[in-house]
Order: structure tokens, then C-alpha cells, then sequence
């Protein structure tokens, strides 16, 4: 039997030595690594925090001590130790374990996460929530290295530095996020690594000027006196220091022992303390700890070679989009590229290689990114900025008033616009089309396909104003590939097929779907026209307008939120041009989506060629009133 198979709760690790711990750490990795082989997921950041999650369990009492996980995706050591054993082999599955912290999941999750840089204000809200109510608890983040370029995350240091509240903020320092980390910070805490603890210096100075002969003692009490100089010069975390925290570290993150002495020490310190703990992401498993960014969230896998099994189909779109910025920047020297810690999920590593005075990830620093392009657009450049749709909610300020309110010319690549799949609501770019579309000199695309894509970058760089392309994570549809580019005109949708009874609009790659939708419609005596909107900001209201009065039904079909999506667009245009009668059925979501695959996910909220059928004869039949 292994360890792992007697753990039902925290409670249980306490009554482990190390030797039993030693062991346990290793059946937590072979659990993880046989599920996630199977079902995909967050790999190596799991594979480097099993210690530190065994000696923050054995240390503090969960769920009475609050431990929050920044992004999140660390989290699977927490739920298997936490109650979820059994159900640990449904992560990521629909109606599964979440891939992510859940309160609805276990109270030992405090708060719900998956984006980064989140987790000292939470922490900081609870412990302040703590002292309010005279409570009696700990509260610990967990925040990694690379969520620590985040601006949240300074800003919530800022206030706890100034705070006399208790609260424990483990850094966990892999050197590594999704992208290999940039910034002054990653520069900072290299440094660390590589000095002595200021302990072991301090007491070496001291033994030193004591051991001057006559004068020894005396200049060792005064160079005590001088505390602040001898810490400028001496401790690793002087920064974190400067801002009220007391350091501790770096220790380190795969030694039980050490962890542990460094936490029941952190709980003996008043105010906030910041521990540097220094981990190695994929730890125990050679494969992701060579590659630790195609680990960092992977697809299935054979465990025993760590190849990744990927299904025959056409490149991703954005994949396209990587090797169509890579063409244009070829022969315009004023495109350059800009991403936040996501440069090789976006595409942009190729870019990267080969024009790297022209690449700037930026770190997660979302708004920053997005500020800094209207900057570079202001001065001459055409930047185009690739982010994941979810990430954009964390700029959209700076869209709206740093990029559009200058009409500052800057492309937004929105790669993983619509449901995502598997990494959940946190991820799911469901919402990009409602505060995008808003925007008045903001255009908006969707392209039905890769080659579509493909243009639509092109044409965006040769538009006067600001403007958005949205495609998915998945793989393309398997067209043809231009060789050469065309503008596509303004604001102008196309009539893929033409139909008398019902007509369906479709934005983005759910064309594909209205277009087999139409095909069986048409076998049952139906005759359905197909809209490929191209664009909803500026929208093609002529020809919506001419498609409601020709047939008087229409089926709206978006990867997105209903409420201020592409239904409620085309429903603005018909009452703004007074037009009455038009029975519109609109598809898409109505709330929260949660983790699934794609396919289980359609097929639940009717995204599908039988759901669209079947919204289309449903209103087949209902009386169209005489329109004006």
C-alpha cells in the first residue's frame, strides 16, 4: 500500500517523520503524473511544490489557517491532500475536480483563483477581516516568482508593508513561468539565489571585528548601531525589507525540514513576513524539468518517454497568426510585437528568435503591456499586442483610454477568445465581444477560419483607428492558404449561402457550424442562409437588414456571453433601423461556463449542427407578423 493511499486529510501528515514524508512525496508525483498523462493539465508547477505543500500542511492547521494559491494552477498537492484522493483522477474533467481552487470543491479552499498576482490582497483581506473580528488564525500566500512581476502585487505589498497585521507570504521561486521571466524583479531575485544568507554573513563580520585585537568589541557595538548600512550591505531580501516586511530565505523548497523550521519561525514574527523559497518546476519527473513551458500546461502524455500524443489536424490559429506576423514584420520594419508572459502561447516565439529588437514580453503586466503599445503606436510603430481574451479584462482600461481615447493605432491579437475548455471559468474568454464592441472607433473581427486569419491580421495593420481579432485556442478548419493578402472592406459581413426560410448568423468559427446546420436543414425541406459577420464593430447592417426581411427568422450562433454579444448586435441594429416582426433566437452562453471539452461543452449549450437545427425549427413555425 502506498503512503498516499492512508492520507485522507492533513491532520494525517502530522503524525509522519521525514523518512514517511520523503516517501510521501514521491507517491504524490507518480499520482500526478499518472492523471495528468491521461487527462492533460498543470504539470511541472505541481511536480516543484510537493514539499512545500507537505511542510505548509504539517505547519499550519487547514481549513482554520487560510493558504491561497496565486494563479492557482500549484494546487494539485493541496487537493490531494485535502479530501479529493478519489476524485483527483476527474481534474480537469467535465463535471470533475476543477483544475483550479474551488470554494464550492473543499473549505480548505479559502478562494477561488486563476489569474495571477491575485493572492497578497486576498491573503491581506483575510487577515485584516482576522483582526476586525478578534479572530485567532494564519493566513499564508502563495505566490510565484513570475506572478510576482504583476502590478496587484506590488500594490498589495504596498499596503501590507504599512500593515501591522500577521500574514505569511511564501514566494515560491522556480525562475520559471509559462514564458522564461523577464523584468528588473527576475534580475532581483537572482541575485538572491546566488548570495549567502545574510545570517551566515552577519555573524561571520561579527566574529571578524571581534577578533581585532584591543578594539574588537567596541567596533563591533558600533557597527551594530549602524543596523540599516549593515543591512544594505548584507541581506539578500533588502527590498521586501525597505517595504516593512521581514525577509526570511532563500530556502530551500525541497528540503521538509528546513521549510518547516522557517514557517513555525514565520509564525512567531509580528506583521507580514515574506519567506523565498527556491523550487524547481517538473522536480522528479526528467521530462517536464527539461522542458518545463511545454510541462507547464500539457495535453496527454506518455508518462514513460514524456512525449506529447497529439491527434493528426491543421495548425492552430495561433499558430497562423504567429507565422503571418512573422511575414508582414519581414518586410515592415515599424511592426513590432508585444506580450505579457505568454510569448510562447501566443505564438510569438518565433518572432522572438528572429526579431528580438521587435519583441518585448513584458512579464504579467497586463495593462502595462497594453499602455506601453499605445506609446509605441503614438511614435511611429504598429504594434500589435497578443494576449489571451481573459487577460484583456485585466487591461481594459488601458484599452479603452490609454490605446482607443488617442486612436492610438495597436492591433489586439485575442487568442483563446471563446470557452477554452479544460482550464475552466477563469480562462474562458467568454466576454471579449460585450467590452470590446463598446469601444466606438474599436474594430472588431472574428475570422471563420485560419485563412480567414490570416487576412484579418493583414488588413488590421492597414486600418486608421484601433483594432481587435478574436480566434480561438483550437485547431484550424483545414483550408486552403492564401500566398498572397487582401484588405478586407470595413464592416462588411459575407453571404456564405442563401436560404428563404431562416437565416443563420454566425461570428467567428461557429460559421463552420452554421454551414453543416444549414446542409441537414436543408435535407429536411428548410432552406437556411448563412452570415459570416467578419466584423461587429463597425457591423454590416445592410445586409442583416436585408437577410430579416427576406426570411423573418434569425438564429444568432457566438462563442460568448448572450448578454452584449453578437445576438444582442444584431437585435440593437433591427430596433435602430425599426424593424419590427423579426423572430430572433439567439445561442450562446447565459452565465458562467464551467471546465470541460470543447466537444462536451458545445454539445451542453447547443453550440452544435443538431442544436442549431433545432433553434432553427423552433422558430420555423411561429407566426412572423407583417414587418415594416
Amino acid at each position: 500500500m502506498r503512503l498516499l493511499d492512508i492520507v485522507e486529510s492533513p491532520t494525517d501528515l502530522k503524525k509522519m517523520n521525514i523518512s514517511d514524508l520523503t516517501i510521501l512525496a514521491e507517491d504524490i508525483r507518480q499520482e500526478m503524473i499518472d492523471i495528468v498523462s491521461v487527462n492533460g493539465g498543470h504539470l511541472a508547477s505541481n511536480l516543484g511544490v510537493v514539499e512545500l505543500t507537505l511542510a505548509l500542511h504539517r505547519v499550519f492547521d487547514c481549513p482554520a489557517d487560510k493558504i491561497i494559491w496565486d494563479v492557482g494552477h500549484q494546487s494539485y498537492v493541496h487537493k490531494l491532500l485535502t479530501g479529493r484522493k478519489e476524485e483527483f483522477k476527474t481534474i480537469r474533467q467535465f463535471h470533475g475536480l476543477a483544475g483550479f481552487p474551488k470554494r464550492s470543491e473543499s473549505e480548505c479552499d479559502c478562494f477561488d483563483t486563476g489569474h495571477a498576482s491575485t493572492s497578497i490582497s486576498a491573503a491581506l483581506g483575510f487577515a485584516k477581516a482576522r483582526d476586525i473580528k478578534k479572530e485567532n488564525y494564519h493566513v499564508i500566500a502563495v505566490i510565484g516568482d513570475g506572478a510576482m512581476s504583476g502590478g496587484m502585487a506590488y500594490e498589495a505589498l504596498n499596503q501590507a508593508g504599512n500593515s501591522d497585521s500577521n500574514l505569511i507570504i511564501v514566494l515560491n521561486d522556480n525562475e520559471m513561468f509559462i514564458s522564461e521571466n523577464v523584468g528588473a524583479m527576475s534580475s532581483y531575485l537572482n541575485k538572491i539565489r546566488t548570495a549567502p544568507t545574510y545570517d551566515k554573513k552577519k555573524k561571520d563580520l561579527q566574529n571578524f571585528l571581534k577578533n581585532i585585537p584591543g578594539i574588537g568589541d567596541s567596533v563591533a557595538k558600533a557597527a551594530g548601531k549602524a543596523k540599516d548600512g549593515l543591512k544594505y550591505f548584507l541581506v539578500p531580501g533588502m527590498v521586501f525589507e525597505e517595504l516593512g516586511l521581514t525577509y526570511l530565505g532563500p530556502i530551500n523548497g525541497h528540503d521538509i525540514s528546513a521549510l518547516e523550521m522557517v514557517f513555525n519561525q514565520a509564525k512567531q514574527k509580528k506583521g507580514p513576513v515574506i519567506i523565498h523559497v527556491k523550487t524547481c518546476k517538473g522536480q522528479g519527473y526528467e521530462p517536464a524539468k527539461q522542458y518545463p513551458d511545454i510541462f507547464h500546461g500539457v495535453g496527454p502524455f506518455a508518462k514513460e518517454t514524456g512525449e506529447v500524443l497529439k491527434k493528426e489536424a491543421p495548425p492552430t490559429y495561433t499558430k497562423i497568426f504567429g507565422e503571418t506576423i512573422c511575414e508582414l514584420a519581414q518586410t515592415d520594419e515599424r511592426i513590432v510585437a508585444v506580450t505579457a508572459a505568454m510569448g510562447s502561447g501566443t505564438g510569438l516565439n518565433e518572432f522572438g528568435s528572429r526579431f528580438p529588437e521587435r519583441f518585448f514580453d513584458v512579464g504579467i503586466a497586463e495593462p502595462h503591456a497594453v499602455t506601453f503599445a499605445a506609446a509605441l503606436a503614438l511614435a511611429g510603430l504598429k504594434p500589435v499586442v497578443s494576449m489571451y481574451s481573459t487577460f484583456y479584462q485585466r487591461a481594459y482600461d488601458q484599452v479603452l483610454h490609454d490605446v482607443c481615447l488617442q486612436n492610438a493605432k495597436v492591433v489586439f491579437a485575442v487568442d483563446r477568445a471563446g470557452i477554452v475548455g479544460e482550464d475552466g471559468p477563469t480562462h474562458h474568454g467568454i466576454f471579449d465581444i460585450s467590452f470590446f464592441r463598446a469601444i466606438p472607433n474599436l474594430t472588431l473581427m472574428a475570422p471563420k477560419d485560419e485563412n480567414e486569419l490570416k487576412q484579418m491580421i493583414y488588413t488590421a495593420f492597414t486600418f486608421d483607428n484601433p483594432v481587435a481579432v478574436r480566434y480561438p485556442r483550437s485547431a484550424g478548419v483545414g483550408v486552403a492558404m492564401d500566398t498572397t493578402y487582401e484588405i478586407l472592406p470595413k464592416g462588411k459581413a459575407e453571404l456564405l449561402r442563401e436560404g428563404s426560410d431562416v437565416t443563420l448568423i454566425g461570428f467567428g468559427p461557429v460559421v463552420n457550424i452554421c454551414l453543416k446546420a444549414a446542409e441537414s436543414l436543408e435535407s429536411q425541406g428548410i432552406q437556411a442562409g448563412v452570415v459570416n459577420l467578419r466584423f461587429i464593430n463597425p457591423i454590416d447592417r445592410d445586409l442583416i437588414v436585408s437577410q430579416s426581411q427576406l426570411t423573418g427568422r434569425i438564429v444568432t450562433v457566438e462563442d460568448h456571453i448572450l448578454a452584449g454579444g453578437m445576438g444582442s448586435a444584431v437585435m440593437e441594429v433591427l430596433d435602430s433601423e425599426g424593424i419590427e416582426g423579426i423572430i430572433v433566437e439567439r445561442i450562446g452562453y447565459a452565465s458562467y461556463i464551467e471546465h470541460g471539452a470543447l466537444s462536451e461543452l458545445y454539445e451542453e449549450y447547443g453550440i452544435t449542427a443538431e442544436g442549431i437545427e433545432n433553434a432553427a425549427k423552433k422558430i420555423r413555425d411561429r407566426h412572423v407578423p407583417t414587418r415594416k
